[in-house]
C-alpha cells in the first residue's frame, strides 16, 4: 500500500484534471452513505470532533475520509484539522493507498465549486471575488480561474494582511490580482464571488450582488454558520453539492428554510443534476445563482483514486 503525502496529492490534481474527474464522478454516481460525526469529550481540553466518511463505486472504487478536528491543537503548535483518506481495491477490499486528506479536501472542494460554476457563472465572467484568504483560498481562485477567464480578481479579508499575502501568492495569474477593501462595492463589481469564511454572520448581502453574478458558497459547514443573507437567497437560483448534506448542515439554507423564508424546493438541483444534464444551467444572463457545498465523500473518492493513478504511473 502506497502512503502519499501532501506534495504527492497536489503534484497528482491539477485543477483541470481533476474537474473533469469530478464531472465524470457525478455523472456516475455512487454509494455515499451520509457522514457520521461523533463528539470526543476531554476534560482536560476543548470537546474534539471525529468525522467519518466512507464512499463506493464498485467495483472499481471502496474509500474512507477520517477527519479530527481538535480545537486546542493550535495551542500546542499543530493543526486543529487532521485528516487522511484510505483507498481500497472496489473488487477486492484490498488497501490500495493511504492519502493525505487536507491536501485532498483543498483541492477537491475548490474543484467542485468550479464544477458547479463551469455550469452557472456567466460565460464572459471577467471579475472574481475572493471573500476569506485562508487555506482554500488559493486553490477556489486558481480553480475558478480555470473554468472562466478572469481579468480581476479581488481579494477581501477581515484582516488585511492576510489577503496581502494572498494577492503575492496568486501573482503568476493572467488577471490582474488586488486586495478589496470595501466589500460592499467590492460584491458590487463581481460577476462571480466565492465565499470561504468562517462567518456566523451574513458577509453577502443579497442587496449588493449584481444582476447576473454567481455565489460560491464553501464557508458554512454547520447549521449556525451563515456567508449570505437572506435577501440573496430569495433571489438567486439555488444549487447544492448534495441535497442530504446542504439541508442538513448548511446554516445558509437551514436558517432561513426554518423561518419561512424558503423552502426546501428552492434548491433547484444537485451537482449530480448539472453534470448529468451536461449542459450550461443559466436561464438567462440577469440571473443570480448560488453553489453552496458542505462536502461530499464522492469528490474525495474520485480525487484519491486519480492521485493513486498519477503514482502508479
Amino acid at each position: 500500500m502506497r502512503v502519499l503525502d501532501a506534495e504527492a496529492v497536489h503534484a497528482a490534481l491539477p485543477y483541470e484534471k481533476l474537474i473533469e474527474r469530478l464531472r465524470e464522478a457525478f455523472r456516475a454516481g455512487g454509494e455515499v452513505p451520509q457522514r457520521q460525526r461523533y463528539t470526543i469529550e476531554n476534560p482536560a481540553a476543548a470537546p474534539a470532533t471525529l468525522l467519518v466518511m466512507p464512499a463506493w463505486q464498485p467495483p472499481r472504487h471502496l474509500g474512507i475520509k477520517v477527519v479530527s478536528v481538535y480545537p486546542d491543537n493550535s495551542k500546542r503548535g499543530l493543526p486543529s484539522v487532521i485528516g487522511v483518506f484510505l483507498l481500497l481495491d472496489g473488487a477486492t477490499g484490498m488497501p490500495r493507498a493511504l492519502v493525505d486528506g487536507a491536501a485532498l479536501t483543498l483541492r477537491r472542494t475548490a474543484c467542485a465549486s468550479a464544477l458547479a460554476a463551469d455550469y452557472l457563472a456567466r460565460k464572459d465572467a471577467a471579475h472574481l471575488l475572493m471573500v476569506g484568504a485562508g487555506a482554500l483560498a488559493p486553490h477556489l481562485v486558481r480553480a475558478h480561474a480555470s473554468v472562466r477567464h478572469y481579468r480581476h480578481i479581488a481579494i477581501w479579508n477581515r484582516t488585511r494582511s492576510r489577503a496581502d499575502a494572498l494577492v503575492e501568492q496568486l501573482a503568476d495569474l493572467d488577471a490582474a490580482v488586488a486586495v478589496a477593501d470595501d466589500l460592499e462595492a467590492a460584491v458590487r463589481a463581481a460577476d462571480t464571488i466565492s465565499c470561504a469564511t468562517l462567518s456566523h454572520e451574513p458577509l453577502v448581502r443579497g442587496r449588493w450582488v449584481r444582476p447576473g453574478a454567481h455565489v460560491d458558497l464553501v464557508g458554512g459547514f454547520t447549521p449556525q454558520m451563515r456567508e449570505a443573507d437572506d435577501a440573496l437567497l430569495e433571489r438567486a437560483a439555488i444549487y447544492v453539492d448534495t441535497r442530504a448534506g446542504a439541508l442538513a448542515e448548511a446554516g445558509d439554507l437551514i436558517d432561513p428554510i426554518t423561518r419561512g423564508v424558503i423552502t426546501p424546493s428552492a434548491v433547484r438541483g444537485e451537482l449530480s443534476d448539472l453534470a448529468r444534464a451536461g449542459r450550461f444551467a443559466r436561464e438567462r444572463d440577469e440571473q443570480i445563482t448560488v453553489f453552496k457545498s458542505v462536502g461530499y465523500a464522492l469528490e474525495d473518492l474520485a480525487a484519491a483514486a486519480l492521485v493513486a493513478e498519477s503514482a502508479t504511473a
